[in-house]
């Protein structure tokens, strides 16, 4: 993976001349005052952990385990935000980790905790390294350093239970990796996020992710019916039936709580047959309005596809949901809506279901071609974004979630702040996921760079996450809450729900050494 970007460096191609001429004229971007710094130039801070602690480390994992020289460390340096990305690009490489471990087994985990909790060493857990959300970066203060802890070697199907459709998986198998495992055996797990090439299943459940086709088979955390969990304290062994009531459930206590709590050694995951058809295609509503009514009509009703998107009249129009035709705008556009099926012999029927509502609520139907292009290009958006950078542009994402009645009113509160922080930016929005009672809101902001970029994004995303609390939505659907977005988690659970997870935190975690700084911040001492 690029280490100043996303992905394959090959597929970062540079914009078109038509495309950098169209930004100077609608935002006024030029190209960067300063050009990017290239891997030598990166300013990495002297290595701060003790010769003792690094043997201690090499006799837990192996000497040829524990990495710290430069390219190890770089490319374990913070995630793929956009303020990530412009401060790599700046060469500052000031949050790199001091070394980088890569445990080969469960009990390896636990004892390279064990050891970094008795020399005050943080831990920050590192999968396929996407975070979009500042998830990670610890903080340092009070420690005697900072390791990546990379799962990369924990990356087996364990074992397949065809009979109760549950795979057994380790964390560090990337996206790909476990498919094509699973199609060894007819199988998928159906989760297809943005960050599916790169990302791992243990990232996917410490971040509570949710994929491009949710609608049809879940998020990530209704998959998993049981997990294995390193702790500085212990094993903790989750799941053993389909449901229980034998009270509160310890799996979500770990789900969604990127690696603050503990380290994901194993997991049970519902799996299901591999479709036999895979149909996409496209619908063209008036407005935004009208598109969310016809998504909310099929979410209540029970006619869901696998994947159903629909994009604002801005995003629609500049084409982001169509990759290859981006730039050719039409102002008539209206809104795109995609429509995907995945299955079997019940394909069909659904499709004449989900035909009905849309026809019936003003969708015009437009054929397989803008389903067929989105497919296409589904994992190439944060391609773009590098380009976008590199050309003068401050482009990121941010999304929501918020209940159908309450999101007209969280989408306006969005937009508002955001052209309030940034002047006149181009704001482009997908509602992506679905169901019975709300939905998801996927904002994509692009604005001319300034002098200070990052301080730039910092201020409008303060500005946002206030504006989203306020509004009645979730400071995060699927990316998580990392450093990015914890004070406003903070607002949104309120005093007594950051007292509970740091109770948590501390009875897991007790010198504090998972994550530190991520999802709930430490307390500050009494004077």
């Amino acid at each position: 993976m690029l280490w100043s970007g996303w992905g394959d460096p090959a597929k970062a191609a540079d914009l078109p001349g038509p495309i950098r001429k169209l930004l100077h004229e609608m935002l006024g971007v030029r190209p960067p005052r300063d050009r990017a710094a290239d891997f030598g130039e990166v300013r990495l801070p002297a290595v701060a952990l003790s010769p003792l602690v690094l043997t201690a480390l090499r006799d837990v994992v192996g000497a040829d385990h524990v990495r710290f020289d430069d390219d190890a460390r770089l490319r374990h340096t913070r995630g793929k935000s956009t303020p990530d990305l412009l401060r790599m690009r700046a060469g500052d490489g000031s949050d790199a980790p001091d070394a980088v471990v890569l445990p080969g087994s469960h009990d390896e985990v636990l004892a390279v905790l064990a050891t970094c909790a008795a020399h005050r060493v943080a831990v920050v857990p590192f999968g396929g390294g996407t975070s979009v959300v500042g998830g990670l970066v610890a903080t340092r203060q009070g420690f005697a350093g900072v390791v990546a802890l990379d799962l990369a070697r924990l990356n087996r199907l364990v074992a397949v239970d065809r009979e109760s459709m549950v795979a057994e998986m380790e964390p560090g198998l990337r996206a790909p990796q476990a498919e094509q495992l699973l199609a060894g055996h007819g199988l998928t797990l159906g989760h297809f996020p943005q960050s599916f090439e790169y990302a791992t299943l243990g990232g996917f459940a410490a971040a509570r992710s949710s994929g491009q086709a949710s609608a049809g088979y879940g998020r990530f955390d209704d998959m998993v019916v049981g997990m294995t969990v390193a702790t500085p304290r212990g094993t903790l062994d989750l799941g053993r039936a389909p449901a229980s009531a034998a009270g509160p459930d310890l799996r979500q206590v770990i789900l969604g709580s990127e690696g603050a709590f503990g380290v994901i050694t194993s997991l049970r995951l519902r799996v299901r047959p591999a479709p036999a058809e895979r149909v996409y295609e496209g619908w063209r509503f008036e407005s935004f309005a009208a598109g969310s009514a016809a998504l909310r009509r099929l979410a209540q009703e029970g006619a869901l596809p696998t994947v159903l998107r629909l994009s604002d009249e801005t995003e629609t129009m500049i084409g982001l949901a169509r990759p290859s035709e981006i730039g050719a705008l039409s102002a008539d556009a209206g809104c795109l809506a995609v429509a995907g099926y995945e299955g079997f012999s019940e394909v069909p029927a659904l499709r004449e279901r989900v035909a009905a509502v849309a026809s019936g609520l003003g969708g015009v139907y437009l054929g397989p071609g803008p389903g067929e292009s989105w497919a296409y290009g589904r994992y190439s958006a944060p391609y773009l974004r590098d380009s976008l950078l590199a050309a003068g542009a401050t482009v990121e994402t941010l999304e929501t979630a918020g209940f159908w009645s309450n999101l007209p009113r969280l989408y306006e509160a969005v937009r508002l702040s955001l052209h309030a922080s940034l002047g006149s930016p181009l704001v482009m929005c997908h509602i992506s996921h679905v169901y019975g009672t709300g939905a998801s809101l996927y904002f994509t902001v692009v604005t001319a760079q300034t002098d200070d970029p990052v301080g730039q994004w910092e201020t409008a995303k303060r500005s946002v996450n206030e504006a989203i609390v306020t509004a009645g939505g979730t400071i995060s659907h699927h990316h998580g809450v990392g450093r990015d977005h914890r004070e406003a988690h903070a607002v949104e659970i309120g005093d007594l729900g950051v007292e509970i997870l740091r109770g948590i935190k501390d009875r897991l975690d007790p010198e504090g050494i998972l994550n530190p700084g991520v999802l709930v911040a430490p307390e500050k001492p009494v004077s």
